[in-house]
């Protein structure tokens, strides 16, 4: 039988095909330099095996760029560990799932479907507009969902506790610049505004 499967009648699945052999004279094709071509790095053993990010010497981008001080620590999210997700839920949702007087938490929430899980932060934004008094506990508020809460007749609990705002340093470099001149000026027993008129020149009239 010609279908019947013996040894003579063995095939691979797929066809073989021949492994390309390097260095093997100068009548091969890949002979002499292996097809490598002449000097440098890609011409050398282990050339293929660079890490990822390897930019052949030079610094590498992810050591060029600045980083956040400590990329374990809760000041240098998103990166490291610590990092913060919070789960959002707009306005508009909630005025198509709750009523007036209801009150909304994270576990009403997940009842209604808007979230999925009670151990993510949850942080109400202001997309849409609100026509009914809410009680909105949540994790965090944005400033326009906060007001249009409070606009229509509804209350806003933190849960984590309202956050404080931190105040800007300000920079003290133009202030050490004026009080160093009025320093000079009262060095030189000289009221500041003349102390920038000091190179003016008296000129003699022509005489007739």
């Amino acid at each position: 039988m010609a279908d019947e499967l013996d040894l003579h009648s063995l095939k691979p699945a797929q066809p073989r095909k021949a492994r390309k052999r390097v260095g093997r004279g100068m009548g091969s094709g890949t002979g002499r330099y292996s097809g490598r071509g002449i000097k440098g790095q890609k011409s050398r053993s282990g050339s293929h095996k660079m890490p990822a990010g390897f930019e052949g010497g030079q610094m590498p981008i992810d050591m060029r760029l600045g980083k956040l001080r400590g990329n374990t620590s809760a000041d240098a999210m998103p990166i490291g560990p610590f990092r913060t997700y919070s789960q959002p839920v707009n306005l508009r949702h909630l005025e198509e799932r709750f009523d007036a007087g209801d009150e909304v938490t994270p576990e009403s929430l997940k009842a209604k479907r808007l979230i999925r899980k009670l151990a993510v932060d949850v942080k109400v934004l202001g997309v849409g507009e609100l026509s009914k008094a809410l009680s909105v506990s949540a994790h965090g508020f944005s400033k326009t969902a906060r007001k249009k809460i409070e606009a229509a007749g509804g209350t806003v609990t933190w849960l984590r506790g309202e956050p404080v705002e931190r105040r800007k340093r300000r920079s003290t470099r133009k202030g050490a610049s004026t009080r160093s001149s009025e320093d000079r000026a009262s060095a030189n027993d000289e009221p500041a505004d003349d102390v920038a008129d000091t190179g003016a020149t008296e000129t003699p009239e022509a005489e007739v």
